[in-house]
Protein backbone atom coordinates (compact mmCIF):
# COMPACT_ATOMS: atom_id res chain seq x y z
CA UNK A 1 0.00 0.00 0.00
CA UNK A 2 1.67 3.34 -0.94
CA UNK A 3 2.11 6.01 1.58
CA UNK A 4 -0.64 8.38 0.82
CA UNK A 5 -3.21 5.64 0.58
CA UNK A 6 -2.00 4.39 3.84
CA UNK A 7 -2.44 7.64 5.63
CA UNK A 8 -5.80 8.44 4.40
CA UNK A 9 -7.19 4.52 5.48
CA UNK A 10 -5.45 5.28 8.66
CA UNK A 11 -7.31 8.51 8.79
CA UNK A 12 -10.88 7.04 7.71
CA UNK A 13 -10.60 4.49 10.57
CA UNK A 14 -8.95 6.52 13.33
CA UNK A 15 -12.16 8.79 13.47
CA UNK A 16 -14.34 5.37 13.06
CA UNK A 17 -12.41 4.34 16.36
CA UNK A 18 -12.85 7.66 17.80
CA UNK A 19 -16.89 8.09 17.11
CA UNK A 20 -16.60 3.58 18.39
CA UNK A 21 -14.58 4.71 21.76
CA UNK A 22 -16.77 8.12 22.01
CA UNK A 23 -19.90 6.62 22.06
CA UNK A 24 -18.70 3.61 24.79
CA UNK A 25 -17.78 6.24 26.88
CA UNK A 26 -20.66 8.18 26.96
CA UNK A 27 -22.50 4.51 27.64
CA UNK A 28 -20.32 3.78 30.79
CA UNK A 29 -21.41 7.61 32.11
CA UNK A 30 -25.43 7.23 31.00
CA UNK A 31 -26.00 3.33 31.83
CA UNK A 32 -23.18 2.12 34.15
CA UNK A 33 -25.53 -1.43 34.48
CA UNK A 34 -24.86 -3.48 31.30
CA UNK A 35 -21.00 -2.77 32.24
CA UNK A 36 -21.55 -3.81 35.70
CA UNK A 37 -23.55 -6.97 35.25
CA UNK A 38 -20.28 -8.24 33.32
CA UNK A 39 -17.78 -6.67 35.73
CA UNK A 40 -15.65 -9.76 37.28
CA UNK A 41 -16.28 -10.30 40.66
CA UNK A 42 -12.33 -9.82 41.45
CA UNK A 43 -12.63 -6.19 40.42
CA UNK A 44 -12.61 -3.88 43.14
CA UNK A 45 -14.70 -1.02 43.36
CA UNK A 46 -16.61 -1.49 40.10
CA UNK A 47 -18.51 1.33 40.00
CA UNK A 48 -15.66 3.46 39.72
CA UNK A 49 -13.57 1.01 37.19
CA UNK A 50 -16.63 1.35 34.79
CA UNK A 51 -16.53 5.24 35.48
CA UNK A 52 -13.07 5.89 35.35
CA UNK A 53 -13.64 3.32 31.79
CA UNK A 54 -15.76 5.52 30.38
CA UNK A 55 -13.07 8.67 30.93
CA UNK A 56 -10.70 6.84 29.81
CA UNK A 57 -12.52 6.29 26.81
CA UNK A 58 -13.62 10.14 25.51
CA UNK A 59 -10.09 11.16 26.50
CA UNK A 60 -8.65 8.76 24.28
CA UNK A 61 -11.43 9.32 21.47
CA UNK A 62 -10.76 13.20 22.19
CA UNK A 63 -6.87 12.66 21.88
CA UNK A 64 -7.03 10.66 18.64
CA UNK A 65 -9.26 13.49 16.63
CA UNK A 66 -6.88 16.18 17.58
CA UNK A 67 -5.34 17.59 14.36
CA UNK A 68 -2.40 19.43 16.00
CA UNK A 69 -0.12 16.74 17.57
CA UNK A 70 0.96 13.46 16.33
CA UNK A 71 2.12 12.89 20.08
CA UNK A 72 -0.78 13.14 21.12
CA UNK A 73 -2.34 10.70 19.21
CA UNK A 74 0.20 8.04 19.29
CA UNK A 75 -0.68 8.18 22.89
CA UNK A 76 -4.15 8.32 22.91
CA UNK A 77 -4.12 5.20 21.09
CA UNK A 78 -1.47 3.23 23.50
CA UNK A 79 -4.03 4.52 26.17
CA UNK A 80 -7.37 3.21 24.30
CA UNK A 81 -5.08 -0.44 23.26
CA UNK A 82 -4.42 -0.57 27.42
CA UNK A 83 -8.00 0.23 28.20
CA UNK A 84 -9.17 -2.58 25.54
CA UNK A 85 -6.58 -4.84 27.23
CA UNK A 86 -8.25 -3.80 30.32
CA UNK A 87 -11.84 -4.73 30.18
CA UNK A 88 -10.96 -8.20 28.14
CA UNK A 89 -11.22 -9.50 31.32
CA UNK A 90 -14.95 -8.18 31.87
CA UNK A 91 -15.73 -9.62 27.86
CA UNK A 92 -14.62 -12.96 28.66
CA UNK A 93 -16.84 -12.84 32.25
CA UNK A 94 -19.71 -11.73 29.92
CA UNK A 95 -18.97 -15.19 27.62
CA UNK A 96 -19.13 -17.15 30.47
CA UNK A 97 -22.06 -15.50 32.06
CA UNK A 98 -23.89 -15.85 29.37
CA UNK A 99 -23.32 -19.21 28.17
CA UNK A 100 -24.15 -20.30 31.13
CA UNK A 101 -27.74 -19.30 30.53
CA UNK A 102 -30.16 -22.07 30.18
CA UNK A 103 -30.88 -20.23 26.50
CA UNK A 104 -27.61 -19.19 26.26
CA UNK A 105 -27.91 -15.86 26.09
CA UNK A 106 -26.55 -13.87 23.24
CA UNK A 107 -24.75 -17.51 21.83
CA UNK A 108 -21.37 -18.03 20.19
CA UNK A 109 -22.14 -16.21 17.20
CA UNK A 110 -21.82 -13.14 19.41
CA UNK A 111 -19.17 -13.83 21.60
CA UNK A 112 -16.61 -15.82 19.60
CA UNK A 113 -16.27 -12.83 17.05
CA UNK A 114 -15.95 -10.47 19.75
CA UNK A 115 -13.48 -12.22 21.63
CA UNK A 116 -11.57 -12.25 18.38
CA UNK A 117 -12.71 -8.57 18.10
CA UNK A 118 -10.09 -7.71 21.35
CA UNK A 119 -6.88 -8.38 19.86
CA UNK A 120 -8.07 -6.28 16.73
CA UNK A 121 -8.77 -2.80 18.54
CA UNK A 122 -5.71 -3.15 20.72
CA UNK A 123 -3.52 -3.25 16.99
CA UNK A 124 -5.94 -0.76 15.58
CA UNK A 125 -5.79 1.65 18.31
CA UNK A 126 -2.10 1.68 18.27
CA UNK A 127 -2.35 1.34 14.46
CA UNK A 128 -4.59 4.58 13.85
CA UNK A 129 -2.40 6.53 16.68
CA UNK A 130 0.82 5.87 15.12
CA UNK A 131 2.30 3.69 17.66
CA UNK A 132 3.10 0.84 15.23
CA UNK A 133 2.61 0.24 11.61
CA UNK A 134 3.43 -3.04 11.71
CA UNK A 135 2.36 -5.92 9.81
CA UNK A 136 1.78 -3.18 7.13
CA UNK A 137 5.13 -1.74 6.64
CA UNK A 138 8.30 -1.58 8.91
CA UNK A 139 9.46 1.26 10.36
CA UNK A 140 12.86 2.20 8.40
Amino acid sequence: MDKRKEESVRTVLRWVLALFYAFAGYMHLARPEPFLSIMPGWVPWPEAVVLWTGVAELLGAAGLLQPWSPVVRKWAGIGLALCALCVWPANMNHFAIDMAKPDGGLGLAYHVPRMFAQPLLIWLALWVGGATNWPLRRKP
